[in-house]
């Protein structure tokens, strides 16, 4: 691409807003003023190419970037997270600049070393080049300067331009995959999200050492590579994908295909009051056919949280026993659905279309008797497990239509007492 083009999409406020070119700038300011070239990198430069609008701002200097982010504290405000073993910093943005993010990060151009696959890498100090190099794909190993006479100068040393075009993901070395085996996971998320392919040789290099190195990570880098697939529209083609490719059965035999059916229901009702976010969701869908053991066994497998494995855990129960449920009074459903997660009923409900589980999660669940223990005491019963009885009673009253009305609670109450 002409320098003059790309000039006219760094300033195009449709794909980077004022605000971030502001920021931008500021950032090559203090930058020059230290002498250090600045670079913007990445999935910026990918994304901007694409003329698709920028998310992340990825910057990177040949020089200090702790130093930097010091100077631009300075100058700008904020405060800064150094961490010296990377080289790198986050740099908390002022308020007043009012971006989202509020963070940055600031990065040194480095070199990486692994000392043994799937470890993290040992970084050193190096030049832009050196640091595109050490990058996962060629489509993200390009850089555009910020900083000075040099403003809006490209560096694509690995031709990452041309696979663009080609719509082609491609790795840099063939230890890609086996230094950092995550970047499959990546690999799959550009090839749906954008429509392209990996090329023939980096298709080979998902192959058994690989795939025997990603089983090696731990339940937590796993975890959040197939957060990040629930993160995208298409998540559940990256994960059919990654199923084809050998990652799931590689991360535990036991690993299930995503339900075609359950597509559909990762996009949530707003209007109904259940507290969701998309990887919750996704992994109650994708594990509820599945047994306790094995819902156990991959929890632990992922490092699921404590309320994620309770999520998982009653989404499938729940479906399970469903059929066993189906005759009860409204009571007994909301007796035996309430100390459940609301989110986990709620996927139930969209797999089985039950209806009594809609009316829980909609009306029965707010259904209470007019009656509080306070009133209980003013009527002189003394304090104890009855208490509980009789609320739970008149409640029961209500959700099974035993009772419309306080004068008929105020009845069957005299009764109870």
């Amino acid at each position: 691409m002409q320098k003059d083009d790309l000039l006219r999409l760094m300033r195009d406020p449709n794909l980077i807003p004022s605000e971030k070119q502001t920021l931008l700038s500021n950032i090559a300011s203090q930058a020059a003023s230290l002498n250090m070239p600045c670079y913007v990198v990445g999935g910026f430069v990918r994304d901007l190419l694409l003329g698709k609008p920028i998310n992340d701002l990825d910057i990177i200097v040949e020089g200090d970037a702790i130093k930097l982010g010091k100077k631009l504290v300075e100058v700008y405000g904020g405060k800064l997270t150094p961490h010296f073993k990377f080289h790198t910093a986050i740099w908390h943005l002022p308020e007043n600049f009012n971006l989202q993010p509020a963070t940055l990060d600031l990065i040194t151009a480095r070199k990486e070393t692994y000392e043994k696959p799937g470890a993290l890498p040992t970084v050193t100090p190096a030049t832009i080049e050196d640091d595109l190099r050490r990058r996962d794909f060629t489509i993200n190993a390009m850089a555009i300067r910020l900083d000075g006479e040099a403003f809006g100068e490209i560096h694509d040393p690995l031709e990452g331009q041309a696979d663009l075009k080609q719509r082609v993901i491609r790795v840099l070395h063939p230890q890609s995959f086996i230094d950092d085996p995550t970047r499959i996971f990546r690999a799959i998320r550009y090839e749906v999200r954008y429509g392209f392919s990996m090329d023939a040789m980096t298709l080979d290099l998902v192959n058994s050492e690989a795939l025997k190195i990603l089983h090696s990570l731990s339940g937590e880098r796993l975890r959040h590579e197939l957060d990040l697939f629930f993160d995208e529209d298409q998540a559940v083609e990256m994960i059919w994908r990654a199923g084809g490719l050998g990652l799931l059965h590689s991360i535990h035999p036991k690993m299930p295909e995503f339900t075609q059916e359950y597509v559909e229901f990762l996009e949530m009702d707003m209007t109904l009051d259940v507290q969701a976010d998309r990887q919750t969701t996704g992994f109650i869908l994708w594990f509820m056919s599945l047994s306790e053991e094995d819902v156990i066994l991959l929890s632990n497998r992922l490092s699921f949280t404590n309320e994620l494995t309770l999520a998982v855990w009653a989404g499938a129960q729940l479906k399970r026993g469903l059929p066993h449920l189906i005759d009860l009074k409204p009571s007994e459903w909301v007796y035996t659905l309430e100390k459940l997660p609301l989110l986990s009923i709620y996927a139930v409900y969209l797999v089985s279309g039950e209806n009594a589980l809609l009316s829980y999660i909609s009306i029965w669940r707010h259904v209470k008797p007019h009656t509080t223990g306070n009133d209980l005491k003013e009527l002189g019963l003394p304090a104890g497990p009855r208490f509980g009885e009789i609320l739970l009673r008149l409640r029961s009253a209500w959700l099974d239509g035993e009772v419309s009305n306080e004068s008929q609670e105020k009845e069957l109450l005299t009764k109870l007492l």
